[in-house]
């Protein structure tokens, strides 16, 4: 499993995250804005260690592939086993990898069965396309399945997690138990939420004053806290703020702190 200490993954890279110690920058080929750019931040990634100039040996790139973005503001799903062949090829490519350090499977598709989708995944893990594998969006039932499918070989679970949306917590005590690392994707609540976090929630915002750190450190400290397979993966585009988000693993919270903003579900 990836260190928790470098694996604070981000949906962007720059030559100054790998300056503060990112090594695990997280994306995926459906994060782009139009149709003609399908793999445009996988294209940033790779010019980011390009150019950076430092050793980037220990940079685990993490991507994904099954879910599509037309360019017209929707989101569409493609799990056969031919997509996902072509799409991890593709971003081979754009990533300018012999292979992918992580290759995660973005989200079921209701056309595809599940297991053809993930034998797919197998199928480039035992070809030596991807170093490791791992799925998203998915529930315990197919977590059990995934891992039996790739023989014992699924190394992370990247599913929403937050304040606001706690459904995924079954999600977590599995990988807990299985020793699967889970990834909080929009552990702050996303781009439009993470700045409110703090108002949205006062438990929050009250610890964070008292220990005099931002509501977002703490929010990504009380997940640390819950396990040690939980690796959250928050964005960000500015230096400081990923400054901020590294913080969080320094920041280790007590027993009387977790329990007064571990039960917070809804915002105020």
């Amino acid at each position: 499993m990836p260190s928790r200490r470098t694996f604070l993954q981000l949906t962007g890279l720059s030559a100054a995250s790998v300056t503060l110690g990112i090594s695990a920058p997280a994306t995926a080929d459906a994060y782009h804005l139009t149709a003609t750019d399908v793999g445009h931040n996988e294209s940033l990634i790779a010019k980011a260690l390009s150019t950076y100039g430092g050793d980037t040996s220990d940079v685990l790139v993490a991507t994904k592939g099954g879910h599509l973005r037309p360019g017209d503001g929707s989101w569409t799903l493609d799990g056969s086993p031919k997509h996902i062949a072509e799409a991890a090829e593709a971003s081979l490519k754009r990533l300018g990898v012999e292979a992918i350090g992580l290759y995660q499977f973005h989200r079921p598709d209701p056309k595809t069965p599940y297991e053809d989708s993930i034998g797919a995944v197998r199928d480039l893990l035992d070809a030596g396309k991807i170093r490791m594998a791992g799925i998203s969006n998915a529930n315990p039932a197919q977590i059990k399945q995934a891992n039996e499918i790739l023989g014992g070989r699924l190394v992370s679970v990247q599913n929403q997690f937050s304040p606001r949306f706690r459904s995924s917590e079954p999600e977590l005590e599995l990988c807990d138990e299985l020793g699967i690392a889970f990834l909080p994707w929009s552990p702050l609540g996303g781009i439009s939420n993470a700045g409110e976090l703090g108002a949205k929630y006062p438990a929050f915002q009250s610890l964070a004053a008292e220990l005099g750190v931002s509501p977002q450190k703490l929010t990504l400290a009380w997940m640390l806290a819950k396990s040690p397979v939980v690796i959250p993966i928050p964005g960000a585009s500015r230096p400081e703020t990923i400054r901020d988000s590294l913080g969080a693993v320094e920041l280790e919270l007590t027993d009387d702190e977790l329990r007064a903003i571990g039960g917070v579900a809804q915002p105020a």
